[in-house]
């Protein structure tokens, strides 16, 4: 049988990739205390397949990074020693597992800052509250603070240690959460960001602060370990730009010089969580433009993937709600077998068990 695109080898750098669909960073919401919890030993191994790539959720690079409940962290030892059985696990299977490291900015509130401080951004205009992504809770965010100019050398640093951390839990990489309206997205975007000082104004200010993590990153870790996640399109949290082509373009490039590993960029369809859009604007300029590993995410299902790995549009596919249903999705595409469909109302749920580890396999593989 000829292999589907999706399903043909790919050398990312040094990790030898047996089929090219990739595990999407998911916020889980599982982690007590923001401490990974035994229970995703399971859930990311379920969904490992030998040589297949897998990002991790979203994980906070210090206690004031949270704005969500239950999500992992990677600054403290204990948080460390307990993502290591996990990381031994998807490895064990023949997996290359990567950590998204995260910083929320003003997505939060109060409540989650250390002494109920204020949460960090470029600006100090707050967000209006928001449905959170299962459409029934409302998320109430405070007013933020905005970073004085000598304390964002500390935030780069905050990336710079989880990162470190991370390669000591055993992670074959980092992804840099620069997407979806959070602290980086929120430097990079000019419906945010409205400073004066070097980190506002100009395209290049704005994105100054992502590029100066990228860069502490790579010298932490070497470039060969590091990815980034973008998302120029998107307005997710009151983030958008009034040029989101020349942005996405710019970082491209800028990336070029730090030689990192991949770049991981959302579709522009996908401009509100969940939903897909027809829209003018393709990734085409950004894929030509960035010498490494090119990852596309947002909304894929089997014939689209393999469409953009036909077509040279990107190198790998990540997929999210189809990989958090079908935690066998790359042997279900390669037999063209049906998918099981998600359960929106039970993404964020904080069970160990339902909607995270209990959709089933394909029963000629259970």
């Amino acid at each position: 049988m000829e292999p589907i695109p999706l399903m043909t080898p790919y050398q990312m750098g040094k990790f030898n990739l047996s089929h090219r669909v990739v595990l999407a960073p998911l916020t889980r919401q599982r982690s007590f205390g923001n401490v990974p919890q035994p229970h995703a030993i399971l859930y990311y191994s379920q969904r490992t397949s030998k040589g297949g790539l897998l990002i991790a959720e979203a994980t906070g690079v210090s206690d004031t990074a949270q704005g969500y409940p239950n999500t992992p962290g990677i600054w403290t030892k204990e948080q460390v020693e307990a993502w290591r059985p996990i990381v031994d696990a998807v490895h064990e299977k023949g997996g290359i597992f990567f950590c998204q490291i995260w910083h929320v900015g003003r997505v939060s509130n109060y409540g989650f800052q250390p002494n109920g401080q204020a949460p960090i951004s470029c600006t100090d205009k707050p967000l209006k509250p928001q449905k959170r992504a299962n459409g029934i809770d409302v998320a109430e965010f405070s007013p933020p603070r905005r970073l004085l100019a000598e304390e964002i050398p500390l935030v780069v640093n905050d990336f710079r240690i989880a990162a470190r951390n991370a390669i000591e839990a055993g992670f074959d990489g980092v992804e840099i959460h620069g997407a979806h309206g959070y602290l980086l997205d929120q430097f990079m975007k000019d419906s945010v960001n409205d400073r004066t000082d070097k980190y506002g104004g100009s395209l290049e200010n704005r994105c100054r602060f992502p590029l100066e993590v990228v860069e502490a990153v790579v010298n932490e870790v070497g470039a060969d370990r590091v990815g980034i996640r973008l998302s120029p399109y998107a307005s997710y949290m009151e983030s958008g730009d009034s040029n989101p082509d020349v942005l996405g373009l710019y970082m491209a490039s800028s990336l070029n010089k730090f030689g990192i590993l991949f770049c991981h960029m959302v579709e522009p369809r996908m401009i509100t969580v969940g939903e897909r859009l027809e829209v003018p604007h393709n990734l085409l300029p950004m894929r030509k433009a960035f010498k490494g590993t090119f990852i596309v995410a947002g909304g894929y299902n089997r014939e689209e993937g393999n469409k953009a790995i036909t077509d040279n549009y990107a190198d790998l596919v990540a997929y999210g709600r189809w990989f958090l249903s079908n935690p066998d999705l790359p042997r279900r595409f390669e037999l063209n077998a049906p998918l099981n469909q998600y359960n929106r109302s039970t993404f964020y749920v904080p069970d160990s068990v339902v909607g995270y580890t209990d959709y089933p396999f394909l029963e000629s593989d259970a």
